[in-house]
């Protein structure tokens, strides 16, 4: 005679087999797509960062700050860019009084160890009661040789200098070099700007 009890177990068995198997059976393969789909978001990175080397540099930050009026005539002008510059770049960045082809500001250069901050200071005494125009060339380059993107110094209150802007300067390139009172070749950019400038005043 069979056991009563054992009947009963193989009976509740069969039961539960019949309710869960198929739900059961279909676990491996679940798991196993799963760690399909996460060994594949593994491969591929949509957050890396792009190629240092492809990104153009821009302004980051001026002071004194575009408009400001007040400014102490003894500190120097200071500028971020996003990136290290190119060696040679402060010749293209230039401090003119009253106008943008007024005279140039004598004075010395010196960069950041990391060449993204451009310290000018004049050798003299800013004028009182005198606007400067700090004058950026289109041609200015990012050590990897990348041209500067000037739109990024709208935010900022730049302006785009025009050809009207430069007068009888804007014709004064010959031989590839600009006449007495420019700064150098790389100062007129394919859409005809002669890059971006930005003010301030001294009390």
């Amino acid at each position: 005679m069979k056991d009563p009890s054992r009947l009963r177990q193989l009976t509740l068995f069969n039961n539960v087999r019949e309710r869960f198997g198929g739900f059961m059976s279909r676990i491996p393969f679940a798991l196993g797509l799963l760690a399909a789909i996460v060994a594949l978001g593994a491969c591929v990175n949509t957050t890396a960062p792009a190629d240092p080397g492809a990104i153009r540099p821009t302004l980051m930050g001026i002071v004194p700050a575009n408009a400001t009026t007040g400014v102490d005539p003894t500190k120097p002008v200071s500028i971020t860019f996003s990136h290290p510059m190119m060696m040679g770049m402060e010749m293209l960045v230039v401090l003119h009084e009253a106008t943008v082809t007024g005279p140039q500001v004598a004075g010395i250069s010196s960069w950041s160890a990391d060449r993204t901050v451009l310290t000018f200071t004049p050798r003299a005494t800013l004028n009182a009661r005198t606007t400067y125009i700090l004058h950026f060339s289109p041609g200015l380059q990012g050590a990897n040789g990348h041209l500067i993107n000037m739109g990024a110094g709208i935010a900022m209150g730049g302006q785009y200098v025009s050809r009207d802007m430069m007068g009888s300067a804007a014709g004064g390139m010959m031989n590839g070099q600009w006449g007495s009172g420019m700064m150098g070749t790389g100062w007129q950019a394919s859409d005809g700007t002669f890059g971006m400038f930005f003010t301030f005043r001294i009390s």
